[in-house]
């Protein structure tokens, strides 16, 4: 028993072709301005939190996607932050920035 012959597809349009090639390599990344970035006192003793759980989320989902160490991720999200214009504090590793990393 022969093995069927793979199908050959040929590209007959190149410049649409090569676009969405360009185009696979996009990355988008939305800061939205109205998300608290800064966590609202919790009424507690002790140390309050600085940063929302909505910022360590993010972090931490940008620190899994691509794969990055805690160090990475914070220049990265602070590149991020930058580019789109929003100066905002980025969290540090530091020891809540671990325990939600667990």
């Amino acid at each position: 028993m022969s093995k069927p012959v793979p199908t050959r597809y040929r590209t007959l349009n190149w410049s649409a072709y090569n676009a969405a090639l360009r185009e696979r390599g996009s990355l988008t990344v939305w800061f939205d301005p109205s998300t608290p970035w800064h966590a609202a006192p919790s009424g507690k003793r002790g140390g309050q939190p600085v940063y929302s759980d909505a910022a360590i989320q993010a972090c931490l989902t940008i620190k899994v996607l691509f794969g990055l160490p805690l160090r990475q991720t914070t220049g990265f999200v602070a590149s991020l932050l930058k580019l789109a214009g929003l100066e905002w504090p980025v969290p540090f590793v530091g020891r809540s920035f671990h325990w939600k990393a667990r």
